[in-house]
């Protein structure tokens, strides 16, 4: 596999998703004052569901996302950290808005914590638009969609 293509992770990648996942995040636990979700999953499951897609040999890159009926919903995206500002978020990005127009689905859907701010210059930069802003228990959150019809 080279460094641009996506594929479904098996369970040979569950200690990478895990790795890349928490190299991702880890700078955000001191901002936020707790450990951010995508951190607490369960990898392993989401694997096991079909739910990750990863990107890099070895993996640098990573999507989470879970078909509804009527969006994509974006769960995790995350970079290695020395893999960053090189292209493979915005790569990830448009994978799964293909993967949503395979799917016949009209949106992908996705939020980020109001803390983590570089998100929120990204996204609308890849055609995301705010839905709403909302408080879910702890997490400070900012909803993002596109709109992909």
């Amino acid at each position: 596999m080279t460094n641009e293509e996506i594929r479904l992770a098996d369970a040979a990648d569950v200690p990478a998703v895990k790795a890349v996942t928490d190299a991702a995040y880890a700078h955000y636990i001191e901002r936020i004052g707790q450990v951010p979700q995508p951190m607490e999953r369960d990898h392993a499951a989401n694997v096991a569901a079909g739910r990750v897609f990863v990107t890099g040999d070895p993996v640098i890159g990573l999507v989470v996302v879970e078909r509804y009926p009527d969006h994509l919903y974006l769960d995790n995206i995350a970079v290695r950290p020395d893999a960053q500002g090189q292209g493979v978020g915005g790569r990830l990005l448009r994978f799964v808005e293909a993967h949503a127009r395979t799917l016949a689905l009209p949106e992908v859907r996705l939020y980020t914590n109001a803390m983590m701010w570089e998100n929120q210059e990204i996204y609308p930069k890849f055609g995301y638009e705010v839905v709403e802003r909302r408080v879910d228990g702890p997490y400070d959150r900012v909803h993002y969609r596109k709109r992909l019809v």
